[in-house]
């Protein structure tokens, strides 16, 4: 990644005329696919696909975009923006981006490890002591005189940062564990003017799955990420992220809630009907959780809503190694830190064979299992709305896909999406 440099250094003002234009939404190629190394024919295939999407009604809409040291070769809207009212998505349309929200909350939380805060593997109880003397919750066996399903056992060693960035400090979730009860009870009493703090706090005093970096699991661990911020930095999140990253990016459609002046970009969810056709779940107006009052709640494992244009800034920052038009996030050495797997040969489940993780990524360790075309090294992640995007240091290609439907697991259209992004690529 780090000999590419240069060269996409040199790109960023043709990025930047790329972006403007990207702004107005207009749903053609913003570049000449053939000098970045596609082939123009071949993209068709993406167009077709997506709009096979659309047409079989498996998801309302769609914005696609695949960039290439620098340069959007490919950026276009399909179907609708809120399909009730026939309104047609575009570039511009904001989107739920959920668990895509990751990879910023961590690039934030490593600013601060850059500003000399904490190591990687210092214990997050140095800022958050309710996560000290923490205890794990261990199954009852036929001898023991304990009574439920677990006892409490005492934890080895404690939860780090490394550890929280990786998925692997073993806490509570509501996917998978013998801890998901309670869990899910901490998450139904949730008040409506509480904070991320009151939810880590209550979530601090529920036993672990496991010890501390013995497993991969996926949970909320990027949340209490977000609460380190706030703690370590004496900012909300929602400010921290705007003065830091978002502003200096010039990320100007990203949020933790929707402005109302920005609601006729808004998409509209849905989910799958018996059948898999589209049904809708929410409408894109002032009553959506994404926009309604109190903004409070800033969640870094899921909370923001972008644009395809806003978060191909962000990660054309990462690829460049931490900079973009003159504006630097981090160190080269630290997008390298974040980005080189971490776990090891842990199973990565959700996302399976040939991936391991990073600190906020997901990062593919080995091409023949993981089945896609893009090369060892590859970093991206998804979001549980539908939306998903991976950067790929070798061939130095950046994809972007967003539409709205959950659950969207009967679907390939992610899988689909980068399988013919690459046959595209030809040089």
């Amino acid at each position: 990644m780090l000999r590419a440099i240069p060269r996409l250094m040199a790109a960023a003002a043709v990025a930047a005329s790329v972006l403007a234009s990207a702004a107005l939404a207009a749903p053609a190629v913003l570049g000449e696919p053939e000098s970045a190394g596609f082939s123009s024919v071949r993209l068709e295939h993406v167009d077709r696909m997506l709009q096979g999407y659309v047409d079989r009604r498996e998801v309302p809409g769609v914005v696609a975009l695949i960039a290439r040291s620098g340069n959007v070769v490919y950026h276009r809207s399909f179907g609708y923006r809120d399909a009730e009212t026939q309104a047609a998505m575009s570039n511009d349309v904001i989107f739920r981006i959920a668990s895509m929200t990751k990879p910023i909350a961590t690039v934030a939380l490593m600013m601060l490890w850059e500003n000399g805060h904490f190591q990687l593997r210092d214990p997050i109880s140095k800022f958050l002591p309710e996560f000290a003397g923490m205890d794990v919750a261990v199954p009852v066996g036929p001898a023991d005189s304990a009574r439920g399903p677990f006892k409490r056992v005492a934890a080895a060693s404690p939860i780090t940062f490394q550890h929280l960035l990786t998925h692997t400090a073993g806490l509570p979730n509501p996917y998978r564990g013998i801890t998901i009860s309670l869990y899910n009870e901490v998450r139904a009493n949730r008040q409506p003017g509480g904070t991320v703090g009151d939810y880590v706090t209550a979530l601090a005093e529920l036993p672990l799955n496991f010890e501390p970096g013995a497993k991969w699991e996926y949970g909320p661990a990027t949340d209490v990420a977000g609460r380190l911020i706030e703690v370590i930095s004496g900012m909300s999140l929602d400010q921290y992220l705007r003065e830091k990253i978002l502003t200096p990016l010039g990320m100007t459609d990203t949020h933790f809630y929707m402005p109302s002046s920005k609601l006729a970009r808004f998409a509209a969810l849905y989910r799958p009907d018996a059948g898999g056709k589209i049904e809708l779940a929410e409408r894109p107006d002032e009553n959506s959780r994404w926009v309604s009052e109190p903004h409070v709640y800033f969640s870094a494992g899921g909370g923001l809503v972008s644009t395809t244009t806003d978060y191909f800034r962000f990660h054309q920052m990462m690829l460049n190694g931490g900079e973009l038009d003159g504006v630097r996030i981090l160190g080269p050495r630290t997008v390298r830190l974040i980005t080189t797997n971490h776990t090891g040969d842990k199973a990565v489940w959700l996302r399976g064979a040939g991936f391991g993780f990073g600190l906020g990524y997901s990062v593919t360790t080995d091409l023949g299992a993981s089945g896609m075309p893009s090369a060892v090294g590859t970093y991206g992640w998804g979001g549980a709305y539908c939306t998903v995007f991976w950067v790929d240091p070798d061939d130095e290609v950046i994809g972007i896909l967003m539409t709205q439907i959950r659950p969207y697991t009967h679907l390939n259209i992610r899988q689909d999406f980068q399988t013919l992004a690459y046959q595209a690529l030809i040089d």
